[in-house]
């Protein structure tokens, strides 16, 4: 049988955040500030006759978090959705959220557990280098993948100490 031969060596780097992202608008002005402005030096790029932004959202997530309370303020049931994208978000939590019959059949009143609900983007960059790696945001971290040069990492990082909330 032939061995595997390593041909490239593929880095991770990771920040868990000390304090998580405090709100869905917070985390969304953060991923589209950095579209925007191209702080890492992105560049375009041409791939199978396509030109592609050297900046780019690959796939995003946000999921709500409801919990009913009875009278007495305890938990008698949960209704977690994930969501697309920040405006898709913010509708089911207003669907959820005002939807009488579904808090009459949970025998409860809905209240948002907003410190457990959850955001991740993540943004496909291509190095002025050549490189394609991936920044993930999430509430509480942020993550690079898939980078072979330390000076990606070090760029993402000067920008991120930049940033309050990515502290």
């Amino acid at each position: 049988m032939a061995d595997f031969i390593e041909t490239s060596n593929t880095k991770t780097a990771i920040r868990e955040l000390t304090s998580p992202i405090a709100s869905v608008a917070a985390f969304d002005a953060i991923i589209a500030d950095v579209l925007a402005t191209n702080p890492w030096g992105c560049v375009d790029y041409v791939q199978g006759g396509v030109t592609y932004d050297g900046v780019a959202k690959n796939r995003e997530s946000y999921t709500v978090r409801v919990t009913y309370e009875d009278g007495e303020g305890s938990s008698v049931g949960t209704i977690t959705a994930r969501a697309p994208s920040v405006a898709a978000f913010d509708g089911t939590a207003l669907e959820i959220m005002g939807n009488a019959a579904l808090a009459t059949a949970m025998g409860g009143t809905p209240v948002r557990d907003s410190d457990r609900e959850a955001f991740s983007a993540q943004l496909r960059c291509h190095d002025a280098g050549g490189e394609i790696y991936y920044v993930t945001f999430s509430r509480d971290s942020v993550r690079i993948t898939s980078y072979e040069d330390d000076l990606i990492r070090t760029t993402v990082e000067t920008w991120a100490d930049m940033v309050t909330a990515l502290a």
